[in-house]
């Protein structure tokens, strides 16, 4: 019996918005998974603390806009995993934890091709590779490209890439790479809290259930602007 496939989607989802949700929904589809748990960072270990100008939102006040953002999709569920972890939330670390609490499942992370090409400065990236399968995302015609041209060089040993470059197989470990095309909303969360600093309206950007929490938390700089454009 085959197991089911579980997508674990991380980030810092600073803030969440609709083009996270819509990638999320496109490749559940696409890799017929049976559910994607959304996992909050606590403390990004490759985004710097103490950035007053462009800050990182409170773990709680992330986790809870995701919370909220996700409630209508019974697809969707979520993971509080690093935010109640202490220290950096590394992904070894996370997909460690997730392996003994979903052993009955088949878990696929999913990342966009630009993260997958930074993988080599993550912790333990060679590792990483053996702790689940991985779904690395583009989108044509903004990013074209196959594994072959983001693949780290310090795993390229480690895996078998099909000639067409859109399947990886480890070599030891029973986990696949898998590139997935999808159509994503031209929506990040960098311009998102750019909107926010220059009093713009989030409106159609983020989830309606949770815009006025965002407007409304403090987390970001110039948002009384914002929210009184959208009274």
């Amino acid at each position: 019996m085959s197991q089911v496939r579980i997508g674990i989607y991380g980030g810092t989802f600073n803030p969440i918005h609709l083009g996270h949700l819509r990638a999320a929904e496109a490749v559940a589809e696409q890799l017929g998974l049976a559910r994607v748990v959304f996992v909050p960072s606590g403390q990004p270990p490759h985004k710097p603390e103490g950035d007053l100008a462009d800050p990182i939102a409170a773990a709680d006040l992330r986790l809870r806009w995701v919370r909220d953002a996700i409630a209508g999709n019974p697809r969707f569920a979520l993971s509080p995993l690093e935010v109640e972890r202490d220290g950096p939330s590394y992904l070894v670390d996370t997909l460690t934890a997730l392996r003994r609490e979903r052993a009955s499942e088949r878990i696929v992370f999913l990342l966009g091709c630009d993260a997958f090409a930074e993988l080599g400065s993550w912790r333990e990236p060679r590792r990483l590779l053996t702790l689940a399968d991985f779904a690395v995302t583009t989108r044509p015609p903004e990013r074209e490209g196959n594994l072959r041209d983001w693949l780290p060089d310090c795993v390229r040993g480690d895996v078998d890439l099909s000639p067409d470059g859109r399947v990886a197989t480890h070599r030891e470990a029973d986990t696949r790479i898998e590139l997935v095309e999808i159509r994503a909303l031209d929506v990040s969360a960098t311009d998102v809290r750019a909107r926010i600093r220059s009093g713009r309206s989030l409106r159609y950007l983020v989830p309606e259930s949770v815009r006025e929490a965002i407007e409304q938390s403090g987390a970001y700089p110039g948002q009384g602007a914002a929210m009184a454009q959208d009274e």
